[in-house]
Formats: structure tokens, C-alpha cells, sequence
């Protein structure tokens, strides 16, 4: 490729803040592959934080790009899986696109076509804009791509307070998680956390019922498994606590010892996996570490935990929960999908289509 910025380019990032800032440029933060584009003619590579390129994995969004950007252009953005029938982004079935076969690839591509949001470029034609003030970036980039057509879109923003505050508490219902803050001002800084995302924090009183051991030792805790009722009763696995330090991991194990059980008459037995209830078993062979060991030991179900999740995905936590505190004074039974905050609902093609 000959443009003015050729790959890898690292993408700018955002640090966490508890509040939106004022004064600056909002736009919804979208739960995807973080992907800046370029595209050199009929040459398209599209690019990763880490780098590493994914062009491969996404033909469709390939031919979109080479249909609807500018001809020669780099472009930051986030691949994202809209799925419109259920009204929200669908990061599980975006991991599943990562695969090494190529008939795989185009059969997900079709089962599970991915879509492009644009919201920063970094280059267009000969003209390298990295140096110019965000809202004059922003400016151009709607312009390049005003008539551009799905999969192909660029992110709404808004500068004004109140319209961000109330994304903040709409679009969450669409599936995105927050918003990302950037200053009228700002120059693209590869790699540097100028901008700033606000993300939506709540808490919910979770049962253990098992844990991982850390990679460093066997008598220490990697991860607590948790788990929420559901209308049935069923206890279905909502993801883990992770973080510790080593200190409380080796005082948990030592802690955990006694509810230590066997998988039978346990809630996340082989039984209820081959069921297709949702069990930390589905996830015991990692596709994304080859050789990770993912077993678990199991615990009687009978303490809660109080978490800090962001929000929800489908039935479990999007990321991995903050462990905030015990909770002896909760039965474990009473841990349910109930106490759980329902974000408003809002319509994801709205979103897509807002500008």
C-alpha cells in the first residue's frame, strides 16, 4: 500500500471516568473488534489492536469497503455483529468469526455478516490528517462517507450534554456499553488514552458455585464461578470474579476448602450441559488458547457474592465482574435474574442509522 499512514497503526484509546465531561464530542461506545481500515484502490487491510491483521476473517465487510469508502483512505472504526431480530450487538457470534478455516470463514460470513462503524479518519487520499482537530476530522469523514450503504456506517455524535446523558441510559438497551468523550480539539495520538469512555457500573448478589485454580499454583484461586436463578430455578452460569491478589488467592483456597463437592447432584453437572443449560463447562476447551485448561472445581452452591458488573449479554456478564463483598446475610436461592437493572430498550438500527 502507498497511503500516508500504511499498516499497523495503533488506535487511540480511551481511559475509564466515573462522569461524562462537558464541553466535548459524545458518541455511543460500540461493544466490537476495534479495526482501523485501509483501503489503497482495489487493496483493503483491515487492521486490530493488537495489530495483528483480520482481514481474512471478514470478507463481507472487505466488499462493503471496496464498494463504499473513498478510494484511498484509512479509516478507525469497530466491526461489529448487529443482530437486528433480537434488537442488540452480538459479541459472541463476532469471537466465533475468528476461525482458521477458510470454509468456515464464508459460512459465518453469510450466517453471521459483521458490519463496519466508522467514527475517526486518519487519512484520505494523499493527506495525512492525524494532525488536524478531531471535530474537523469528524467533519470530513461524514462528508466522505455520506452516501455510503450498510454494512457501512458512521457512529452518531452530539455535542451536547443532555442528548449524550440520555444515550448513555438509551442505547445500553440496544447493546452498546457506554460512551466515549473526545475533545473538539484532539489530534489522533496512536496508542495514547486521550479520549475518555464512560461506562455503565451496577452490582448483583451472585451465587459460587465452583472455581478455577491460577496458572501459578495449585493451592490458589484463578477465578470464583457465579451463578443466578432463573424463572425456573435453574442455576445458570453468568461468568467469574478474577481478580486478586495472590495473597487472597492462596486465603480463598484455603477458605473454599470445606464447600468443595462433587459434580454430582451439582447444578453444573455433565447432565445439565448435555441438557444445553448454560454451565462454566461450555467454555472447558478454549478456542482462543489451545491447551487452557478451563475445568473447574465444584462448590456446594451455598455462598453469595456481591459483584460490580458493566452490563449484561444475553444471559451473562459481557466482562469479567469485580468481586465488591460477601453477603452471609443472603440466601442463595434469592440470587436471581430479578434483582437485575433492565436498560431501556431501544432500537440498534436506530443507532446504526443515527448520525
Amino acid at each position: 500500500m502507498q497511503l500516508p499512514l500504511n499498516p499497523p497503526v495503533k488506535p487511540m484509546l480511551a481511559k475509564p471516568v466515573a462522569d461524562i465531561p462537558p464541553g466535548q464530542v459524545y458518541e455511543p461506545k460500540w461493544d466490537g473488534f476495534r479495526s482501523i481500515v485501509f483501503r489503497d484502490g482495489d487493496e483493503v487491510e483491515i487492521g486490530s489492536r493488537n495489530e495483528k491483521p483480520m482481514t481474512r476473517y471478514f470478507p463481507e465487510v472487505v466488499e462493503a469497503i471496496l464498494a463504499e469508502f473513498p478510494e484511498r483512505a484509512v479509516i478507525d472504526g469497530e466491526v461489529i455483529v448487529a443482530d437486528t431480530e433480537r434488537n442488540t450487538l452480538d459479541f459472541e457470534a463476532l469471537q466465533q468469526r475468528i476461525h482458521p478455516a477458510a470454509s468456515r470463514v464464508r459460512l459465518l460470513s453469510e450466517q453471521t455478516p459483521a458490519s463496519f462503524v466508522a467514527f475517526d479518519l486518519l487519512a484520505l487520499g494523499d493527506e495525512d490528517l492525524t494532525e488536524l482537530p478531531f471535530q474537523r476530522r469528524r467533519e470530513m469523514l461524514v462528508k466522505c462517507l455520506e452516501n455510503a450503504k450498510p454494512p457501512v456506517y458512521v457512529t452518531p455524535a452530539t455535542d451536547d450534554l443532555e442528548t449524550a446523558r440520555r444515550w448513555f441510559a438509551e442505547f445500553e438497551g440496544a447493546g452498546l456499553d457506554g460512551l466515549i468523550a473526545k475533545a473538539r480539539d484532539l489530534t489522533y495520538q496512536p496508542d495514547k488514552r486521550v479520549m475518555a469512555k464512560v461506562k455503565h457500573k451496577r452490582t448483583a448478589d451472585c451465587v459460587v458455585a465452583g472455581y478455577r485454580v491460577h496458572k501459578s499454583a495449585e493451592n490458589r484461586i484463578g477465578s470464583l464461578l457465579l451463578g443466578l436463578h432463573d424463572e425456573r430455578g435453574v442455576l445458570v452460569s453468568v461468568g467469574v470474579i478474577g481478580s486478586f491478589s495472590m495473597k487472597i488467592r492462596e486465603e480463598l483456597f484455603e477458605e473454599l476448602q470445606p464447600l468443595v463437592t462433587t459434580f454430582e447432584g451439582h447444578p453444573w453437572n455433565w447432565a445439565a450441559h448435555e441438557q444445553g443449560e448454560r454451565t462454566p463447562r461450555k467454555n472447558e476447551v478454549s478456542r482462543w488458547n489451545a491447551g487452557k485448561d478451563l475445568s473447574f472445581t465444584p462448590l456446594r452452591p451455598e455462598r453469595v457474592v456481591e459483584v460490580r458488573y458493566d452490563y449484561m449479554e444475553g444471559v451473562r456478564f459481557r466482562h469479567t465482574a469485580q468481586f465488591e463483598r460477601w453477603r452471609p446475610d443472603r440466601d442463595p436461592l434469592t440470587c436471581t435474574y430479578e434483582q437485575l437493572e433492565r436498560p431501556v430498550r431501544f432500537d440498534l438500527a436506530e443507532v446504526l442509522t443515527s448520525r
